[in-house]
């Protein structure tokens, strides 16, 4: 069903969890740091999963590859099984964004006295009491900066952690040394509110990162933990899912999830395989049947023996699909991302050419050292850094209160480009639920429906569930029967009156369909419809308006898509297995499109992954929900458009962003550089730049209507 990465016998696949890295500078870093180790085939970063998937020969073993990442910096360790818990980029900054903001507004008020005119012993208590605030706050707040440009300066390298460190450490040490001096300056708050902004921007950042990384968790999480293995003599034991291995039996009872691939040796039920197939209804199967991890036994116990386990099963192989997909998805560098890699040198050049500059000019050796660290301050990329993700947030929140949930922030800026979009059918273009024929129920003596109702009412199949609802809601009562018992794939059969009667399946059916069998009357058929979402046509011709080219991939049978894909006008292909949607969506990209898919069901994690860009319906699948990157949540197709106009809205506010930003750095750089602005100066124009990229997202409040 689904394709294995191709990696040539001769070479082996290793992949590192690098905890460290968190900007496009990072991934250049290490994929060129591995390439230059002999032995190393490729490198490919996935900066969501924090992973490196890394080729090479068999002579390289993984303390290589670790050194290799240790010597530039890096810690990283091997990561082999793909269920191991990743750690939350974004949990380790929230106690440092806390200190820094708490110090920032305590030191802030007192500085807002200094300003007022307290002078003499006043505003050196004052002094000191900031000092005794921002110093230790500086130095536990700033350890993510300090830590990692500690890391790329002993190894002679630099990225845009150094200047940020550099600036931070410059400014509280010249402010401690007022201080001591009894001088009138201290920038203790100027530090503190740099520290909170770029650390507000990071948590920011890595709160997305984390959500996108949680659908192959949740694919993961579909398969049993276990299974009850029968032993020699039938002897029973429990083991976990590792332990399990080929040849095993395994005893699977009605309503537990197989833990392996298998194939049935005894007993006879129905299966849940819509996690791998698509297909919604129970698929029945009897001994010498495969039978596939993940999939729920809904009705009977049943023996299998165990073909393949662990990570040789399809439910790993869809995980690792996902994976691979995200992994693509990552190669989409954000636009302050590319900035990242310039930030530093130009602000280090900039800096020391100013202190240089004047010291040349005759200032004293603090002159020029306060000047240089109001160019560092003042170049802080905050307005930069904040950008994107202010603007996403706020996009973010205005979708959230139109029903659409946006799960990770570049998605937005994926959906803006997206300009081809595949539906999934039953779900997402449908409610995704088989209702029974009105027509036919209108056609059903009293005496029949009651029969029917009693018969649907002792099954827990879909088809069964949805016609005793819909008896029920016409106020037909149950009729009484007598030795009722239902046989797993063929019906529910009972005794009423003296007589047989049976709702089973038919022999033949144009799509789905039951029949109500009643000894001594004709038999009859009970045909089943999904029904199109109400404004589906709507939102596809809203879409059509936008540019976007929609068509139908769906994994049931050709029949069911056909008639959705008349309803629509869509073209669309039927029986796509998870890889083959995936190969679907890879010939789009490969020809320019940027795709957005739409999909619901647990089939769907693969392609809803390597799409551009993924939508899925609240009523989805947890894997559909977990893999697409937006859900929305109102029971109505028009959400994709709307999703759509939000996020070109969104993009254009970031465009403008990233026109302030440059625009305030060719103002201030050059003032700063002219010893006209101090340190306290430098971090209130980089806060107020700030605050006006904040003020010009806020706009993204309406977004989305």
């Amino acid at each position: 069903m689904a394709t294995r990465a191709v990696v040539p016998a001769d070479l082996e696949q290793t992949q590192l969890a690098v905890p460290g890295m968190h900007c496009a500078g990072c991934m250049g870093k290490v994929e060129r740091g591995l390439l230059e180790l002999p032995g190393i085939v490729s490198a490919r970063v996935n900066l969501t999963a924090r992973t490196v998937n890394v080729a090479h020969d068999k002579s390289v073993g993984d303390r290589d590859l670790v050194a290799a990442l240790e010597a530039i910096g890096f810690e990283s360790k091997p990561r082999r099984d793909l269920s191991t818990q990743r750690v939350s980029a974004a949990r380790p900054l929230l106690a440092p964004l806390a200190v820094a903001a708490f110090a920032a507004m305590n030191v802030m008020l007192l500085s807002v006295s200094v300003w007022s005119g307290a002078q003499g012993a006043t505003r050196d208590m004052f002094h000191w009491i900031s000092a005794a605030i921002a110093i230790p706050a500086v130095s536990y707040a700033g350890r993510p900066f300090f830590a990692s440009a500690w890391k790329a300066l002993r190894r002679g390298t630099t990225n845009m952690d150094v200047p940020i460190s550099i600036g931070v450490v410059l400014a509280t040490a010249l402010s401690f040394y007022e201080v001591i001096e009894g001088g009138g300056h201290a920038w203790f708050d100027g530090a503190l509110m740099l520290l909170t902004f770029l650390l507000a921007g990071r948590v920011l950042d890595a709160m997305m990162r984390d959500r996108a990384r949680a659908g192959v968790d949740a694919l993961l999480g579909q398969a049993a933990r276990g299974a009850m293995v029968v032993g020699p003599g039938g002897a029973l034991e429990w083991r976990d899912a590792d332990a399990l291995a080929a040849g095993m039996t395994m005893r699977v009872a009605a309503g537990e999830r197989l833990a392996a691939d298998g194939t049935i040796v005894s007993g006879a039920s129905r299966f849940d395989q819509s996690l791998l197939t698509g297909e919604s209804a129970p698929v029945p199967a009897y001994p010498g049947d495969p039978v596939l991890a993940g999939t729920l036994n809904l009705d009977a116990p049943v023996d299998v023996t165990v073909t393949s386990a662990g990570g040789d099963t399809t439910l790993a192989e869809i995980a690792r699909l996902m994976d691979a997909s995200t992994q693509d998805r990552s190669k989409y560098v954000r636009i302050a991302d590319r900035a990242a890699r310039l930030y530093a040198p130009a602000v280090h050049t900039l800096a020391a050419v100013t202190a240089l500059g004047w010291l040349l000019a005759g200032a004293g050796l603090y002159k020029a050292l306060v000047i240089g660290v109001a160019v560092l301050i003042i170049t802080c990329p905050c307005a930069l850094g904040l950008a994107v993700p202010v603007a996403q947030v706020v996009a973010s929140g205005a979708m959230m209160r139109m029903g659409i949930m946006v799960k990770d922030g570049s998605a937005l800026e994926r959906l803006a480009q997206a300009d081809r979009a595949l539906f999934d059918k039953t779900g997402t273009l449908t409610m995704g639920e088989a209702l029974p024929d009105p027509a036919a129920l209108d056609a059903l003596p009293a005496d029949a429906s009651s029969i029917a109702l009693a018969l649907a009412s002792h099954s827990r199949h879909p088809l069964s569930r949805a016609l005793a609802k819909a008896l029920a809601a016409r106020g037909c009562r149950a009729a009484a029967l007598g030795n009722v018992r239902e046989d797993p794939g063929a019906g529910v059969f009972a005794i009423w009156r003296g007589e047989e009667v049976a709702l089973r399946r038919p022999e033949a059916a144009e799509g789905t369909a039951v029949a109500l069998e009643i000894a001594g009357q004709p038999t009859r058929l009970i045909g089943y419809a999904d029904r199109l979402r109400p404004d589906a046509a709507a939102a596809l011709a809203r879409l059509a308006a936008m540019g976007m080219e929609s068509s139908i991939v769906s994994g049931d049978n050709a029949a069911a898509v056909q008639e959705v894909a008349r309803a629509t006008g869509l073209t669309a292909q039927s029986a796509a297995t998870p890889a083959e949607k995936q190969h679907l969506i890879a010939r789009l990209k490969a020809g320019g499109r940027n795709v957005l898919m739409v999909g619901d069901g647990l089939n769907d994690g693969p392609a809803l992954a390597a799409a551009n860009v993924s939508m899925a319906p609240g009523a989805a699948s947890e894997v559909g929900l977990q893999a697409a990157d937006l859900v929305f949540m109102q029971d109505t197709l028009l959400s994709v458009p709307r999703a759509i106009a939000a996020a070109r809205a969104t993009m254009r506010v970031v465009r403008q962003n990233f026109a302030l930003a440059a625009a305030y750095n060719v103002v201030a750089v050059p003032l700063a550089m002219a010893g006209l602005v101090t340190p306290l100066l430098a971090a209130v124009a980089m806060s107020l730049s700030s605050l006006i990229v904040v003020g010009n997202s806020l706009r993204l409040v309406r977004a989305a209507k």
